[in-house]
């Protein structure tokens, strides 16, 4: 056998070897099925499961016109109308030029607050849609807010 068979197979009997060790299914390294909180199960939908509910009052906003190398805010108004403490991990956009800043920590059932959406449009022209995808706690984990603007120069 020349080297790089040689290399090749004993590449292929370590990859083997880490897939089988990390497939193992010991205690160690699982996560707590107490963390998990879905009120969908095979036995279906279990109403009484405490699950905090995020609600915008809209989840899109139309800046207009803008002048190139602007940059301005909207604030998104949500309430948890859900039973259990609402939480948002994190915001994802879907360009650079667009930032979300939200409540860090719980917020209970009842409790508001807003998100606030700027959105650069410093090297932007035309029409500009983009999406902020809000990650928290409830059903469905992810939500969708939009922002429009229209980038003249």
């Amino acid at each position: 056998m020349n080297r790089r068979t040689i290399t090749t197979f004993c590449l292929t009997v370590l990859c083997m070897a880490f897939i089988a060790i990390s497939c193992n299914n010991k205690k160690t390294g699982t996560i707590a099925t107490d963390l998990i909180r879905n009120p969908q199960s095979a036995e279906g939908f279990d109403s009484n499961m405490k699950m905090p509910e995020l609600t915008f009052d809209e989840d899109m906003h139309d800046f207009g016109r803008l002048s190139a190398g602007e940059s301005i805010s909207y604030s998104f108004h949500f309430k948890n109308t859900g039973n259990a403490d609402l939480v948002i991990s994190h915001c994802d956009a879907t360009c650079g030029c667009t930032v979300a800043d939200f409540p860090r920590g719980r917020i209970a059932p009842g409790g508001e607050g807003y998100i606030t959406v700027t959105f650069k449009s410093a090297g932007k022209s035309g029409q500009q849609y983009q999406e902020i995808t809000v990650i928290n706690n409830s059903q469905p984990a992810n939500k969708k807010l939009k922002i429009l603007a229209q980038v003249g120069r």
